[in-house]
C-alpha cells in the first residue's frame, strides 16, 4: 500500500482545460442533437397531419 501523507491525501485537483479536440467534439455533439430534435420534430409534424387527413378522407368502399 503506498505512504499516505498529507500533500498527497490533501492535493487539490485543478479541472483540466478545455483542448481544442475536447470543444469541437462538444460543438459537434450539440449540433448532431439539435438536428435530430428538428428532424423529430418535423417527422411529428408530418405525422399528425398525415393521420388527419386520413381521418378526415371518407374511405372507399370496396365490394
Amino acid at each position: 500500500m503506498a505512504k499516505l501523507t498529507k500533500t498527497s491525501v490533501f492535493k487539490t485537483q485543478y479541472p483540466k482545460a478545455e483542448t481544442p479536440l475536447d470543444k469541437t467534439t462538444r460543438i459537434v455533439r450539440k449540433m448532431a442533437e439539435e438536428e435530430a430534435e428538428q428532424r423529430q420534430a418535423k417527422n411529428d409534424r408530418l405525422r399528425n397531419a398525415r393521420l388527419e387527413r386520413e381521418a378526415n378522407t371518407p374511405r372507399k368502399r370496396s365490394r
